[in-house]
């Protein structure tokens, strides 16, 4: 269990610290996902606005709670929780007819959709089994192999994560 734990702990602090890198690598990128949410109109523009910087700081909340040892269980429900306000943000402008480009890598013009609200809820479920896997791993002694392994597979899951957009381009063109 512990390798599943630092697995999901990788893959979610590693989503999460590329996507705010993709939105804050500059003023018109940030500005860019800003708009992408007043856009969508789920909320009056002030407090959308305010959700948007609101979504970053419990995006870099969730990085840094995941990457300090007597945080995780808080990282992991930080994560989710804030994967599960992305969703049904997602889901209500879906519902309204709206559409805005998924800003939440940075530069893609990919309309949000249902696969981002899938991944954010694989996003969410890898949340929920690393947490369990905190509790079940107890103090478990990590061995360096198996932390390798465990890294190795979160990054490419977090590249598959941050591709997506990309990948389903690819094959359903």
């Amino acid at each position: 269990m512990l390798y599943l734990m630092i697995m999901c702990r990788a893959l979610l602090a590693a989503v999460f610290a590329v996507a705010i890198a993709g939105k804050v690598r500059g003023r018109s990128a940030y500005g860019e996902y800003v708009s992408s949410i007043v856009v969508l109109k789920i909320l009056p523009r002030t407090v959308s606005t305010m959700a948007a910087h609101a979504l970053v700081a419990a995006e870099a909340a969730s990085v840094v709670l995941l990457a300090l040892p007597w945080t995780v269980p808080l990282g992991f429900a930080v994560a989710v929780g804030t994967l599960a306000a992305l969703t049904g943000g997602i889901l209500v402008a879906l519902r309204r007819g709206r559409q805005a480009p998924c800003r939440c890598f940075g530069a893609s013009v990919t309309p949000l959709g249902r696969p981002h609200v899938i991944r954010n809820l694989v996003l969410a479920a890898s949340g929920g089994t690393g947490l369990a896997a905190w509790a079940a791993a107890g103090a478990a002694v990590a061995h360096p192999a198996g932390v390798a392994l465990a890294l190795v597979a979160a990054a490419v899951g977090a590249l598959l994560v941050v591709r997506l957009d990309d990948l389903l381009e690819l094959f359903t063109a």
